[in-house]
Parts: structure tokens; C-alpha cells; sequence
């Protein structure tokens, strides 16, 4: 393990009060890197940046990203800092370029000119749209569903270019589904609102909502449920610093799925989430929602290849470790 105490110098997380910039901010310390968080505060926690300083900016602001890079001297960005609802994203297109294109512009063009050595986008296998086959691997056509998914392909054709044009070094990493919470409860997910599975459920298990629903139940899966690829979080986390270790080793980078190769269905998820907290919630069935791919399950062979990543944690320890964080 590296040593904790040995400061390989500041990393720039864009985002890093959210769910998952917080924990890959956790990772990086335990790393021997500094995180220096960069968040507006519109969806993160303040009470989330615990291990490094905490600075409030916009992406959006093209002065206030120059003087977080002039202040700080990153080595190295790592970029959360995006909307992410996909129904808001069909009602307001505008606020999500703005946000997640414009912003990472910002954000690459000025970690361009600062001589950061290595930068890591949070993207999305949204970026795949419907899936031609799975699991599905980096080489799957991109043909997002929503603007969600074309706002973070656009951040990744930018990359792109910038790598094969400019030399500058930037790894996309794809997650399919992020869930759990650090297992010791000092940081977990808190969205609002809340759109993912895990959270929901179990809150209908602590009777903070009437039940859970099962949206479409004649898909062509084992169980007529979704299959979805569910990802711990410290998992991602994970990730995310050995990227950033690639790209200081002076690697050029390229873009990797993070998912954990293994689909559990909507019903397969509500039993575990039943067996974890003993509680028989209510669950209905409802009819499919626009957009819901029946499977999306990764293939993460490239990223155990080139970035020496395996995920650890199963499902029981992510839904585990997400009833402790809520129950808190």
C-alpha cells in the first residue's frame, strides 16, 4: 500500500463533493496524492470534501478555473463536475451543454495550458445508447439516447482530439452503474432528487416510501427485469487513481468501461436489498419507461489489461454497505 504520509502533489477533483468525486478523493489520499476539490456546491456535500481542501467555483467560470490552477499547481485533474439526471436532460438541453461541454472545456483547455500532466473524465457507457451486443466492450458504437449521453461524448471527442493533436494525456473512464458507500459511513449517495435503484429500494425498506417499482417486467432477461452492472463505489474510486497513475507514468490514455462484467436483474437486486435488511417492502409492477435498454453489462477486460484494475466487491458487500450509509 503507499504510503499515506508521502505527497506526490495536488490533484484537481472537479466535483469532488458529489457521490463519487468524494470517494475517489478518499482514494487518492489513501494514494499519497492531495485532493484539491473544485464544486460549486449545486449537487455536492460540503461535509463530503474531508480529505483536502475545499474550493467553491464553477466549471463554467473560465476566471475562476485559471486562478484554482494558478493557486494549486495540480499534477493532474480528475472531472466529475456535470448534471446527470437523464429525464432533466430531455427537458433542458441547454443547462447540460452548458454545464458538462462548455465547463470541460474549461476545465481541459485550461489544464492544457497549465502542463497537467494527466487528465481522468468521469463519462458514462450512456454514451453507448442501445446496446448492439453485450457485454459490451470500448469498441461498441457510440449513439447516446438522451443529451446526457451526447454532452459526455462530446467531452470525449474533445479529449480525443486533444490527445492526438496536442499530446495531452486524458483517460475517459465509462461507469455502468455506481452504487454502495464507503463501508466505514463517513461518505455515501445522497442525490435529490434520488433517481437511482439502490438508494430507492431501500428506502421503501426503511418506510420512507411507500414501495419500490419494478418499471417493465416482460424484457427478454432471465426474469422479464432490466439487467443492469452494478459497481462499488471505492471500486470506482479505485479506478480513477490508477488511471491518473497511468497517465503520470507518461502514458497517452484512451478510454476504458468500469463495470463488473456480472448483470443482476431489477427482481435479483430487490432480494438482496430484502435479504440485507430484513424487511418485506412492497413492490409493484409498472410499465417500461422510455429509453431503459433491457441489459447493460460491461466488458472489462481492457481496464484489467491496461490499467491493472480488478473490482473487488460484490453485490452483497455494495448493498451492504449502502443500507449501513442510509440507516446512519
Amino acid at each position: 500500500m503507499a504510503n499515506i504520509h508521502q505527497n506526490k502533489g495536488n490533484i484537481l477533483v472537479a466535483g469532488g463533493a458529489g457521490y463519487v468525486g468524494s470517494h475517489t478523493c478518499l482514494a487518492l489520499a489513501e494514494a499519497g496524492y492531495t485532493p484539491v476539490v473544485f464544486d460549486n456546491l449545486s449537487n455536492g456535500h460540503k461535509e463530503f470534501v474531508q480529505w483536502g481542501p475545499c474550493i467553491v467555483g464553477d466549471i463554467r467560470d473560465e476566471l475562476a478555473v485559471k486562478q484554482v490552477f494558478q493557486d494549486w499547481k495540480p499534477v493532474g485533474v480528475v472531472h466529475f463536475a456535470a448534471l446527470i439526471e437523464v429525464g432533466i436532460s430531455v427537458k433542458d438541453p441547454v443547462s447540460f451543454y452548458e454545464t458538462n461541454v462548455k465547463g470541460a472545456i474549461n476545465l481541459i483547455s485550461e489544464a492544457y495550458r497549465s502542463g497537467v500532466k494527466g487528465f481522468v473524465f468521469s463519462s458514462t457507457c450512456a454514451t453507448y445508447g442501445a446496446p448492439e451486443y453485450v457485454p459490451m466492450d470500448e469498441k461498441h458504437p457510440q449513439f447516446p439516447l438522451s443529451p446526457y449521453g451526447n454532452t459526455k461524448l462530446c467531452v470525449e471527442k474533445y479529449l480525443t482530439d486533444m490527445r492526438e493533436c496536442c499530446e495531452f494525456p486524458s483517460i475517459a473512464l465509462r461507469y455502468f452503474n455506481a452504487a454502495g458507500a464507503d463501508p466505514e459511513g463517513r461518505i455515501g449517495e445522497r442525490h435529490d432528487p434520488e433517481t437511482h435503484a439502490i438508494p430507492i429500494a431501500i428506502e421503501a425498506a426503511m418506510g420512507l416510501r411507500p414501495g419500490f417499482s419494478l418499471f417493465g417486467t416482460d424484457y427478454d432477461t432471465r426474469d422479464g427485469t432490466c439487467v443492469r452492472d452494478y459497481i462499488h463505489v471505492l471500486d470506482l474510486a479505485d479506478a480513477h487513481v490508477c488511471a491518473l497513475g497511468r497517465l503520470l507514468g507518461g502514458e497517452l490514455g484512451g478510454a476504458y468501461n468500469l463495470g463488473t462484467g456480472t448483470g443482476t436483474t431489477v427482481k435479483e437486486l430487490v432480494e438482496m436489498i430484502r435479504k440485507i435488511s430484513g424487511e418485506a417492502f412492497p413492490v409493484a409492477e409498472s410499465e417500461r419507461r422510455d429509453g431503459d435498454s433491457s441489459v447493460l453489462v460491461a466488458d472489462r477486460s481492457k481496464a484489467k489489461k491496461e490499467l491493472g484494475w480488478v473490482p473487488k466487491r460484490g453485490l452483497e458487500q455494495i448493498v451492504q454497505d449502502a443500507w449501513n450509509w442510509h440507516n446512519k
